[in-house]
């Protein structure tokens, strides 16, 4: 195993130990309600002398070094509390496959994402800014709606408005990741007239329709205005999901609706995607088939793709210190809200999936604990560099 020694070990040195936070982080249910492992995570920092903040997003907010004003350089820390369902339970395993010479630590959030949250933790306690600044901001909301995100980055006093840089921590495998795909969802309404099935022509079957749809939907990617594949991240995709249409097995329908998963690349965004959509959409369907586009109601602005330069400071030095890859992520994730703001790259210990499926939001959730503390030893480094 890398890194520091035991958990004993460190706690008899005085030095935050990042697996002792994480084994005791796993065990709290954070799938229905972030509020005892947002509250542990708070007593985690008072208890080490730094008092946090809960915003009224439920996002935990504290920072190190010297002033807003006085920073040379501002990096913010962030990742998210919160897990999906179902709970899984929290299991040490020194002799599990995925150990590959040592322990790991099973349960739900074990790698999505609060194994990525102890070492940001190790690596903030550890940072002592002389002319810079480092801000936490922990998030409850990722794997729903953002909320705490979207608070964050609209507020007045947003941490990531004048930041350098922004580190997210989610399961990367000690890779430094610069881009990744967005995710939108909508509806495609197709609204014709009922009548009685046995004369067809009375009527306009808004279901038949479908079929001009989806081959628009098919062609979507080959129009001319079409965004290119990105470098890194490839061509866009646009995925129907959920059809519905018709009341009566003897009559003609007059409405239908198709959901679809739009994963967008940069420079796309949602408005300009559902605008071509729509058009697209309008030039396929027949004229007397009525047409409407809607994305799906939610509170906050859905994760749109995003890119940072491969070339920033922040790349090249975690890169460096972590000894990994610089590449896209494969999942959306909030760096969507904070790349508008600043450089920025999601980073962290564990995998999404490995040889035997998936790991992340799986049964099987597990991360390796000398990731754990490889990717504190590598913000740590990373954060000497930037801002002590």
């Amino acid at each position: 195993m890398t890194g520091a020694g035991s958990a004993d070990e460190a706690e008899r040195d005085g030095a935050f130990d990042p697996i002792a936070f994480l084994e005791t982080a796993v065990q709290f249910p954070s799938h229905e309600d972030v509020g005892p492992m947002r509250e542990f995570l708070c007593e985690t920092l008072a208890d080490r002398g730094i008092e946090p903040h809960v915003d009224d997003a439920g996002n935990v907010l504290a920072s190190r070094g010297v002033t807003k004003s006085e920073a040379e350089t501002h990096v913010v820390l962030n990742t998210h509390i919160d897990t999906v369902s179902p709970h899984v339970p929290y299991e040490r395993d020194a002799d599990a496959p995925e150990a590959e010479g040592g322990p790991v630590v099973r349960g739900r959030g074990s790698c999505d994402a609060k194994g990525p949250l102890a070492a940001l933790l190790s690596a903030f306690f550890a940072t002592e800014p002389t002319d810079g600044r480092v801000t936490l901001a922990i998030t409850p909301d990722e794997e729903v709606l953002s909320t705490g995100a979207d608070a964050l980055v609209s507020g007045d006093e947003s941490p990531t408005r004048d930041a350098d840089a922004v580190i997210v921590g989610e399961p990367t495998d000690l890779d430094v990741c610069t881009a990744a795909k967005g995710r939108f969802q909508g509806t495609i309404h197709l609204s014709g007239a009922n009548a009685h099935a046995a004369e067809p022509e009375t009527g306009t079957n808004a279901v038949a329709a479908l079929e001009q749809a989806l081959e628009a939907i098919r062609t979507f990617g080959d129009r001319a205005d079409a965004p290119p594949a990105h470098p890194q991240l490839g061509a866009a995709t646009l995925t129907p999901t959920v059809v519905e249409g018709g009341e009566a097995t003897n009559q003609v329908p007059a409405d239908c609706a198709l959901t679809v998963d739009r994963r967008s690349v940069p420079p796309e965004t949602a408005e300009e995607f559902r605008e071509a959509l729509t058009a697209h959409l309008r030039a396929a369907v027949p004229d007397g088939v009525g047409l409407e586009f809607r994305f799906t109601d939610r509170p906050t602005p859905f994760l749109e793709a995003w890119e940072t330069d491969p070339d920033a400071p922040v790349v090249d030095i975690l890169a460096a210190a972590a000894g990994g890859e610089v590449r896209p992520f494969t999942a959306a994730t909030e760096a969507s809200y904070f790349a508008a703001d600043a450089p920025t790259v999601v980073f962290g210990p564990g995998v999404l999936a490995d040889d035997e499926g998936a790991v992340a939001h799986a049964p099987r959730e597990y991360v390796r604990v000398d990731a754990v503390r490889e990717a504190a030893r590598a913000l740590e480094a990373t954060l000497s560099e930037l801002v002590a």
